[in-house]
């Protein structure tokens, strides 16, 4: 089973039918596009055999929903698609590789930390640049910043 905090549940909190949500009705409700669900499951990133009903269709539960919105997150923090499938097939595999998984996560975790120090730091630059034009502006003197030689 998934492990999802309370803040991504409730963005399910409507109730799923039994026989699933289409592929638009899970686009919707994971905020991506139908072409990225579809990829994703051609990438070998779903960890589930995504049902299909009699006429072929998709049909989406609430696990495979979790699932895709964990996948936006690992993605839109930098995770190289091989990496996300690498995840993808441990927990497919299922019990007796959690080390590895841990060490996954732990390897992503620490990339992020250090994209965020580095935006952080080119943030205080910003921010250091902005004072100056907000000071000059106030005081009068603007045109005394730097501009490029002629």
């Amino acid at each position: 089973m998934l492990e999802v905090k309370q803040q991504a549940r409730s963005r399910f909190a409507a109730p799923i039918p039994p026989s699933g949500l289409t592929i638009a009705e899970a686009a919707t409700r994971t905020g991506v596009s139908v072409h990225t669900l579809r990829y994703y499951e051609r990438a070998g990133l779903v960890v589930s055999t995504v049902e299909r009903n009699s006429s072929g269709r998709r049909r989406y539960h609430r696990d495979d929903l979790y699932w895709i919105l964990f996948c936006t997150k690992l993605r839109a923090t930098g995770m190289p698609i091989k990496t996300m499938r690498r995840y993808a097939e441990l927990i497919v595999e299922g019990p007796g590789n959690e080390k590895e998984r841990l060490a996954l996560l732990e390897s992503h975790q620490a990339d992020v930390t250090a994209k965020l120090a580095e935006l952080q730091e080119n943030l205080t630059q910003i921010d250091r640049k902005v004072n100056t034009y907000r000071e000059r502006l106030a005081a009068g003197d603007a045109d005394q910043l730097w501009t490029p030689p002629a």
